[in-house]
């Protein structure tokens, strides 16, 4: 196997929301957000893989360490080896792979968190900081709105995929829906593994739900005209996410119960859609 192999396999197999983001990007581009994405699934896995926290933090070492061979040239790991040729090439910092290192520290010293200003460092490093590494490798002009939008961007998918996982993570001890608001609802840590949505937490769902779309609106609003084309991989998954997210709330955030998802077909017909618009809109912006 080969260390794209590697990746593909980690990171981009066919049907998810990943996959289909990466619809008709140049080879480079597409190898590298691989990479990163897969780079992303090895760190963040350690918390699910390692039951000792002692052994976590050791392979985290490990990879903190391997951070340090890659940008010296002398990666190890294969994931590693395909993100060193394009470093320079598509200007990816040190600090941003460290970032999201900090963010599974986070993970393993943290089970919960009392409200959602607390939230928000674990939601920049692992939310914003995959999300900036993926305007930078996909181009941009505006080099203060895009950003911004990466940064929105990258806090509504995470906070998304940590409400679509609210049961499985609560089975494992882990909580991300702020103490406070979990209060103010009337929810307590034991319901999140209750097989039963009961009214109570259908609110919280909700009021999680508004927030993941604030975000979303805040991005796309943030997104400059002439960076739209170029960074549709994003967008793809912010309406891969956005059209989950309805059905989810259609059936009456039933999330403890069952576990509902978008069909291949449909991911791949809404996110040819989308690059089929923003094409559209970008070689004719006189019709927008």
């Amino acid at each position: 196997m080969t260390s794209d192999d590697y990746c593909q396999t980690r990171a981009a197999q066919s049907g998810s929301d990943f996959h289909y983001s990466l619809l008709n990007l140049p080879l480079a581009q597409r190898q590298t957000l691989t990479a990163i994405q897969a780079f992303y699934c090895e760190t963040t896995q350690i918390m699910v893989e390692c039951r000792d926290r002692g052994v976590a933090h050791a392979k985290l070492d490990w990879w903190r360490a391997e951070l340090g061979r890659l940008f010296a040239g002398k990666p190890q790991h294969p994931v590693t080896n395909v993100l060193q040729p394009q470093l320079a090439a598509f200007n990816l910092p040190e600090e941003y792979f460290r970032e999201i290192l900090d963010g599974v520290a986070m993970d393993l010293d943290y089970d919960a968190y009392p409200r959602f200003a607390e939230l928000t460092l674990y939601l920049h490093r692992l939310g914003s900081t995959p999300a900036l590494l993926t305007a930078e490798i996909l181009g941009y002009q505006d080099r203060r709105a895009t950003p911004r939008f990466a940064h929105e961007a990258g806090v509504a998918l995470l906070l998304f995929e940590r409400l679509y996982e609210v049961r499985q993570h609560a089975q494992h001890g882990r909580f991300y829906l702020p103490e406070d608001e979990m209060r103010r609802f009337g929810v307590q840590p034991g319901d999140l593994l209750a097989a039963q949505t009961t009214d109570r937490v259908r609110a919280l769902f909700t009021f999680q739900a508004e927030r993941i779309a604030d975000y979303q609106h805040r991005a796309l609003a943030a997104l400059p005209e002439n960076d739209r084309y170029t960074q549709c991989s994003l967008l793809i998954r912010l309406e891969l996410a956005q059209a989950l997210l309805a059905e989810i709330a259609e059936d009456g955030y039933r999330l403890l119960e069952q576990r509902i998802s978008l069909t291949p077909l449909r991911k791949l017909w809404l996110a040819w859609r989308l690059r089929r618009r923003e094409r559209h809109r970008y070689r004719h912006p006189a019709a927008t």
